[in-house]
């Protein structure tokens, strides 16, 4: 599946990571919810990086239809809840 981080570009990802990526999706919906700012700060980092961890970057002039969209890393809590549709970020 294609990922794009929003600010930053698109990767390529195996769809068995989608369990992994669930979890701390499901996490950062929690935190939301809360409204736990430092602990949404420190999961979008960790769903992120385990992302990039995980994908292969696309070439930057490489513009694929993207499965999944990713907030920036510096989004605020109040603007990833705009983004979200109520599934969290990562469909399950």
């Amino acid at each position: 599946m294609i990922v794009r981080i929003m600010g930053e570009g698109q990767v390529r990802l195996a769809d068995s990571h989608l369990a992994e990526l669930n979890k701390l999706d499901d996490e950062l919906l929690a935190e939301m919810e809360k409204g736990d700012g430092p602990g949404f700060r420190r999961t979008l980092n960790a769903l992120l990086a385990r992302v990039r961890d995980l994908g292969e970057p696309l070439p930057d002039d490489s513009l694929e239809p993207s499965e999944l969209i990713l907030p920036a890393q510096e989004a605020t809590l109040e603007e990833v809840r705009d983004l979200l549709s109520g599934d969290g970020l990562i469909p399950g």
